[in-house]
């Protein structure tokens, strides 16, 4: 499942409970394009490309057992009781942390894991490290916590939050 929101035009649209949000598995930001970038989508415009017709292009859908493998891949990625317990406790002390009126689900600490795992088979590693756990917190948890108001008032975000409490919790020694 795949959702946008565009924080500029919300009239019309309400914004998702928390039960509902935390079933989605990430929020990645996507910020403005780069010069070049922005360069090459008009040069295309002016070449005659319509967005509109993205029906028209060819896409391949990936076979099954393809999905089915890279699955088992990630799943198969070995995590240390330590990492385990550092998970844990990221997502605990969001639960605690006092800039947060709600913290991480349960669900929160399983997508934690797995998209880690993720992230560890990607960079063509069968075993977890504290890295894996720090590059998938904020894209796995910002979503899934309400900041109180004065803290939201005080300029934080949620990612600024995630990171102090990935400064607090200690990092495993392995």
């Amino acid at each position: 499942m795949l959702a946008t929101q565009n924080p500029v035009e919300q009239e019309g649209t309400y914004p998702l409970p928390e039960a509902q949000l935390d079933r989605f598995l990430l929020k990645i930001r996507v910020g403005y394009p780069t010069l070049e970038q922005e360069r090459l989508i008009l040069e295309r415009h002016r070449q005659g490309f319509n967005p509109r017709g993205l029906d028209e292009v060819p896409l391949e859908s990936i076979p099954p057992e393809l999905l089915a493998a890279a699955q088992r891949e990630v799943r198969a990625v070995a995590i240390e009781p330590a990492l385990n317990d550092y998970i844990l406790a990221i997502v605990r002390r969001s639960r605690e942390w006092p800039a947060l009126m709600l913290g991480a689900s349960p669900r929160a600490a399983l997508s934690l894991m797995l998209v880690a795992q993720a992230h560890a088979a990607l960079e063509d590693r069968d075993y977890l490290i504290p890295d894996d756990v720090k590059q998938a917190t904020i894209p796995v948890l910002r979503h899934r916590m309400m900041l109180r108001p004065e803290a939201e008032l005080e300029g934080y975000d949620a990612d600024r939050v995630l990171a102090d409490i990935l400064a607090a919790v200690p990092v495993p020694k392995g």
